[in-house]
């Protein structure tokens, strides 16, 4: 697979870094305080305690630091809303509004969060802030972008559809957050949670969902208390160089066998499209007698037509045909306009146009590239 993008973290260096002129304040100032930092998903790099700080700030400080790289701003935000009558934010998924925690930004990304905990909020901040303000390393890892995660659900979405099934398949990040999402109309509406429980496995325990299963199955039911997992098959990290940058999940195909062969072919498929795809000239002259696909992928089609007459009006709401003309003349009308075609000529149709042949010489022999918008 190859990688789309990257983005920065925080390294093990830029966290040390942090930690001390952080931890330096709070001794110089006498605070008994826990300090954390966390990566940008939110979760714990590395913790320091001064000495008599108090047991339960271990978890509050890893807390407010989560909260401030998850939501991109300081923890004291989310505190100002409540305390202004905004109760809602209380709902926040994964927040506390407890102030203490900054985020750390590297060329303004938000590279990860440190969070302190034990005294009082103004001192609880002023010791992140102080942590902060140093100059701290980074470094760059590959990511998953929308679009990789978007041709990866939609292979499995194509081989899915070739195959009569109709699963549900999700794409999540290196954290297990979900990015992308395939529902077909005819899917099961439980294996949207599944899902995405097997993509969010498969991604922080860096394998496929298979093996917990085989754990389970095969005498280890302890398998079945790892937190955030689920032992169930059709789950598969996506990779880069070795880094996961994410998993595809399925669920809800014909079988258990099935939903993990198909999110293997997901898990292969941004390097299969990075391919050349070569067809030879009898495949393609086989395919012009009767019409049909020469190549389908998530982002393109390629097909070998073939008429004999006039046909019905056609509109594609997501694909834009671009018509080369190989042999014979055809007159095709989009909305208003007439055009006549004859062997070379190159005739593209956007999206949202309504098009129809009216007037055809058989064999009429085109390839058509539809481009999904």
């Amino acid at each position: 697979m190859t990688a789309s993008r990257t983005r920065r973290i925080i390294d093990e260096a830029g966290v040390d870094s942090v930690l001390h002129a952080a931890e330096q304040h709070a001794r110089a100032k006498g605070y008994r305080v826990v300090i954390t930092v966390v990566d940008p998903a939110g979760n714990m790099l590395a913790l320091r305690r001064t000495p008599g700080a108090q047991v339960a700030s271990s978890t509050v400080a890893v807390d407010k630091a989560r909260t401030a790289a998850i939501f991109a701003r300081p923890s004291r935000d989310i505190e100002q809303q409540v305390s202004s009558g905004r109760l809602g934010a209380l709902a926040l998924h994964g927040a506390v509004a407890l102030t203490g925690g900054i985020p750390l930004r590297a060329e303004g990304e938000v590279v990860g969060a440190i969070g302190t905990s034990g005294e009082t909020p103004d001192q609880d901040e002023s010791v992140s802030l102080a942590g902060a303000a140093v100059s701290f390393t980074t470094t760059e890892v590959p990511a998953l972008s929308y679009e990789t995660a978007r041709r990866v659900a939609e292979t499995v979405g194509t081989a899915a559809t070739g195959r009569g099934v109709a699963p549900v398949a999700a794409v999540v990040d290196a954290e297990g957050h979900l990015v992308y999402l395939w529902r077909p109309d005819a899917a099961q509406v439980a294996s949207v949670g599944v899902a995405t429980d097997k993509a969010r496995t498969a991604a922080i325990y860096r394998r496929p969902s298979k093996d917990f299963e085989d754990q389970a199955a095969g005498g280890r039911p302890s398998a079945l208390h790892l937190a955030r997992a689920v032992p169930l098959q059709g789950g598969m990290p996506l990779l880069v160089d070795g880094h996961v940058i994410g998993a595809v999940g399925v669920s809800g195909a014909s079988s258990a066998d099935e939903d993990q062969e198909l999110a293997v072919l997901g898990a292969e498929a941004p390097s299969l499209h990075n391919a050349a795809t070569y067809i030879p000239r009898q495949k393609v002259h086989e395919q012009f007698r009767t019409g049909g696909l020469l190549l389908q992928t998530p982002g393109y089609k390629l097909d070998a037509g073939c008429r004999t007459g006039p046909g019905a009006v056609e509109l594609h709401d997501y694909e834009t045909d671009i018509m080369h003309v190989v042999h014979g003349r055809a007159t095709v009308v989009t909305g208003e306009d007439r055009h006549l075609l004859n062997e070379g000529d190159v005739l593209v149709i956007p999206s949202g146009v309504p098009h129809q042949f009216v007037d055809v010489t058989a064999p009429f022999f085109y390839l058509v590239t539809k481009v999904r918008s």
